[in-house]
C-alpha cells in the first residue's frame, strides 16, 4: 500500500481479464462436411468401435468366424470388374447335355419323316412311254403329277351337326373338279387287273356329248366345235363317232397325236376315282433337265365357219 489516496498498480486478476477481453465466436460446424470434429461424436464412434472389436474376437478353441468377410466371392467379382474394365471378358460356352441333343436329333427326323410324306402323298413323278401324247409330251419324259389337285370331302360325315344339311350330292371337291383341257394320269379302266397308267387330256366332262365330224375331223362338245392347238394330225374314228354322253363321275379322253393314240374313240371312258391326278410340272426332256409347266390348256369353242376353213 501507498499513501493514503494512492492506488497501488499491481497485475489484473483473472475475471478482470475476462471482463476485459472480448468474447471470440466460435466456428461454425457443418456435420455433412466434417463430421467427425465434434469431439463427442468422435468419442462416441471410437467407443462403438472397441467395442465392436471385443464382440467379434474369435475366442481360443472356438470356430472360425467368417462375419468379417461380408461374401464369399469378393476375390471372384475383383478379377470379374478388372476384366470387365480390361474387356477381356468370355462368356463361357453351355456344355451341351446329351439329352437335348437326342431331342433335337429327334424333331428333326420326325420332320424330314413327316415332309416325306406330305410330299409323297401330294405329289407323284411319272415318266411317258409312247408318243400318244406329242407334241406336248415327248417319250422318256419325266413329270410330276399332282394327286391332291382333284380332292375330295364328303360332308356326310357332318351328319351329326346340328342344322347341317349336306344335299343330295354330299361329295364336293376341295380345289376343283377336272375340266377340259386337263392332261391327267389315270389307271387304266379297261384293264384293272394289269396295273398300268395312262396319260391323256380331257375332253369332255360330266354331262357333255362328244361327238367327230368324219368330213372335218372336228370334235365337238355339246354341238360346239372346240379349239385344238394343240393336236398333232387329224381326228380320226374308226367304228363310231359319236355322239357320246359323258354320265356322271365320268370323262372322256383322248392323246394329243390322234393317228397315235388308244383312248375314249374306242369306247371305254374314265371313271374319277381312277384318276390318280393332274400334270404339274416337266423336269426331264431329251435326255437333260428342263423345267417347264405341263402342257394343260383352257379348251376355248369356235364357231363351224371357222373350223371348215
Amino acid at each position: 500500500m501507498k499513501e493514503d489516496g494512492e492506488i497501488e498498480e499491481g497485475p489484473p486478476s483473472g475475471e478482470e481479464e475476462a471482463e476485459e477481453q472480448e468474447p471470440q465466436p466460435e466456428p461454425p460446424y457443418d456435420p455433412l462436411t466434417e463430421p467427425w470434429n465434434d469431439p463427442a461424436s468422435t468419442s462416441v464412434v471410437e467407443y462403438r468401435l472397441s467395442e465392436g472389436r471385443q464382440e467379434f474376437a474369435p475366442r481360443p478353441g472356438a470356430a472360425p468366424d467368417y462375419r468379417e468377410r461380408p461374401y464369399p466371392g469378393v476375390e471372384e467379382l475383383s478379377e470379374l470388374r478388372r476384366r470387365l474394365r480390361e474387356g477381356t471378358v468370355v462368356v463361357p460356352k453351355p456344355r451341351r447335355i446329351w439329352a437335348v441333343t437326342v431331342r433335337e436329333l429327334a424333331e428333326t427326323l420326325l420332320l424330314a419323316v413327316l415332309i416325306f410324306f406330305a410330299v409323297h402323298v401330294s405329289m407323284q413323278n411319272f415318266r411317258v412311254e409312247g408318243a400318244s401324247m406329242e407334241p406336248s409330251l415327248d417319250n422318256d419324259e419325266y413329270l410330276i403329277v399332282n394327286r391332291l389337285a382333284y380332292a375330295e370331302i364328303d360332308l356326310s360325315i357332318f351328319d351329326w351337326v346340328p342344322f347341317f344339311d349336306p344335299g343330295d350330292n354330299p361329295v364336293h371337291h376341295l380345289w376343283g373338279s377336272p375340266a377340259r383341257g386337263d392332261v391327267i394320269v389315270f389307271r387304266s379302266p379297261t384293264s384293272p387287273d394289269f396295273k398300268r397308267d395312262f396319260i391323256k387330256r380331257i375332253i369332255g366332262v360330266p354331262g357333255d356329248e362328244v361327238e367327230i365330224d368324219r368330213e372335218t375331223s372336228a370334235v365337238k362338245v355339246n354341238g360346239q366345235v372346240i379349239d385344238e392347238p394343240y393336236v398333232h394330225g387329224k381326228t380320226t374314228c374308226s367304228s363310231s363317232c359319236g355322239p357320246w354322253v359323258v354320265p356322271e363321275r365320268s370323262y372322256f379322253v383322248m392323246g394329243d397325236n390322234r393317228n397315235n393314240s388308244s383312248d375314249s374313240r374306242q369306247g371305254w371312258l374314265v371313271p374319277e376315282e381312277n384318276i390318280i391326278g393332274k400334270t404339274l410340272i416337266t423336269y426331264w426332256h431329251d435326255g437333260s433337265p428342263d423345267l417347264d409347266l405341263a402342257p394343260n390348256h383352257e379348251v376355248s369353242f369356235i364357231s363351224e365357219a371357222a373350223a371348215e376353213e
